[in-house]
């Protein structure tokens, strides 16, 4: 049965076949192409319900193919998966800051790669109107319309921001999320509150409170190695 359609870019032609051999043998539909812009060019068209990006591309290089793509009201919708070279930690930053779902270094395994892709797509498909329903990830369980958070239906007591910071995460469990997006998720809309002025650096003093209230449910939230932090859902 026909699923999603993914389109891969890649400059190597050998990583392009073996992301595109496994990606099909998974059911997808994939186009393969080896430069940025070709990248646009297919994207104008059919739009892919998913891209695969390796950052160093010849001509018109990854990140410039995910600024446009994000920066295009008709594009902006994609999720976009970063392949990256092993320690580049400042494009990782940059593509995620950009927009970017999620990355995958380097050399990788092709069922690792399989496993993000099906993770953004799943998640990808959740609809604004669900941030009433309630968010369960194993033992964790958050009602974003009370405010309430139970780890093993335990209530757990959580200031404003750390209420925010953890729904953030929740809501695209596996996602890599940089300090600064964390911040703009955690100010919220209220400008009353008097935890409201978060920065890049309290960001980590929050997850180390978070971690402490949730107890033994704590250990989902993954520190991410110059990046930031995910809520791990396996």
């Amino acid at each position: 049965m026909a699923r999603e359609s993914i389109l891969v870019v890649d400059d190597e032609q050998e990583i392009l076949e073996l992301v595109n051999y496994n990606l099909a043998k998974e059911g997808y539909n994939v186009v393969g192409v080896g430069t940025g812009e070709d990248a646009l060019a297919a994207t104008r068209v059919k739009m892919p319900d998913l891209v695969i990006l390796d950052l160093m591309l010849p001509g018109v290089d990854g990140l410039e193919v995910c600024r446009r793509l994000k920066s295009d009201p008709k594009t902006q919708h994609i999720p976009i998966v970063m392949l990256t070279a092993k320690g580049g930690e400042a494009d990782i930053v940059t593509g995620l800051e950009l927009g970017a779902a999620d990355y995958v270094t380097k050399p990788f395994s092709p069922r690792v790669l399989s496993a993000r892709v099906r993770a953004v797509l799943r998640r990808g498909t959740a609809e604004a109107g669900d941030d009433e329903a309630v968010l369960r990830i194993r033992d964790l369980a958050i009602h974003p319309g009370r405010h309430q958070v139970y780890v093993k239906d335990v209530p757990v007591e959580l200031t404003a921001t750390e209420f925010r910071v953890l729904l953030f995460l929740a809501k695209r469990p596996g996602w890599v999320f940089t300090r600064q997006q964390i911040v703009d998720a955690a100010q919220g809309d209220d400008s009353f509150i008097a935890d409201r002025f978060v920065t890049d650096r309290s960001v980590d003093v929050h997850i180390v409170s978070l971690r402490r209230k949730l107890g033994c449910v704590g250990a989902y939230i993954e520190t991410v190695r110059g990046v930031g932090y995910r809520l791990h859902d396996e």
